[in-house]
């Protein structure tokens, strides 16, 4: 009980954290483009994280080489999806609400179920039904008039289903990891390759990046160091179920938050469309007897 209550108060945590960053997320984007703050706040929630990884070191869990072989192996492969998950949220939020966003974002919720039926895990009927309640709520909240679905909808949509796939590596790796390190390399690994693009692409100046310098530091130090960490940690502590809902918070965190801070409104649409995708969130996480 006593684990299962720290994973919950990591999780919830988390989720306000990542809510909050949405609205980090867009201020930034003001002065720098989405592969210049996706690279600055990868290697400052790196550069967090090494002083936890130094003084852990006479850990064995370190020491053991298949723990430390598996935690760069998970590492990669998490930072792979974690900044391609990013870049898309952050080229989607240029379009969209912070509040939409988040909502959107927590799609991965939905996502991962189905994504599950590769690892031979049965869909209950009530992730069915949750995945059209969610789809029928996404199509309300994003429909433009007679234009369509946005084009920031579509590349947050690509962003959850990358996220869910960041989930679903940290969940085969996390038992056999050192949480705190994995993090850490799946941050270098994202800062690399955002910082790529970055030179290629947009060439930003240092006054751009002093511009933006307090949302990359809360995206880098509070969204990726302890944010992610706290999300690895807290999957370790709790099964999968309540981790997801809880996780999924970030959706009703972002929308206050932007609300709060930006003023951003939802419209009567938006909010209808984003009751559904949270109400189908929520019973994506509901087990029936039979399951």
């Amino acid at each position: 009980m006593k684990k299962q209550l720290k994973g919950t108060i990591q999780l919830t945590l988390t989720a306000l954290i990542w809510g909050v960053a949405f609205v980090a997320q867009s201020v930034g984007m003001d002065h720098v483009g989405p592969f210049t703050f996706t690279c600055l706040r990868f290697i400052l929630g790196a550069l967090f994280l090494i002083p936890f990884i130094y003084f852990n070191k006479g850990d064995k869990t370190i020491r053991d080489g298949l723990i430390r072989n598996n935690t760069i192996k998970g590492g990669i492969l998490c930072g792979i999806f974690l900044v391609s998950a990013t870049l898309f949220q952050q080229y989607g939020i240029i379009y969209s609400s912070v509040g939409k966003a988040g909502f959107i974002t927590s799609l991965y919720i939905i996502i991962v179920p189905f994504l599950s039926v590769f690892l031979h895990k049965r869909i209950g009927l009530n992730e069915w039904i949750s995945a059209l309640i969610a789809v029928a709520g996404f199509y309300i909240m994003s429909i433009s008039g007679h234009t369509g679905i946005g084009k920031g909808d579509i590349l947050l949509l690509i962003c959850a289903f990358l996220f869910s796939m960041q989930i679903m590596t940290i969940d085969s790796f996390i038992d056999h990891v050192d949480p705190v390190a994995m993090s850490c390399v799946q941050f270098i690994v994202s800062f690399v390759i955002a910082g790529a693009g970055m030179f290629i692409l947009e060439r930003p100046s240092v006054d751009d990046m002093i511009a933006a310098a307090a949302p990359i530091l809360y995206a880098g130090i509070m969204s990726s160091g302890v944010g992610y960490t706290l999300q690895m940690i807290g999957q370790k502590n709790l099964n999968p179920t309540p981790a997801s809902l809880l996780m999924s918070l970030e959706s009703v965190f972002s929308a206050v938050a932007g609300y709060l801070i930006l003023k951003q409104v939802l419209s009567t649409r938006e909010m209808i469309g984003c009751i559904l995708v949270f109400a189908g969130v929520i019973l994506a996480q509901i087990k029936t007897k039979k399951e």
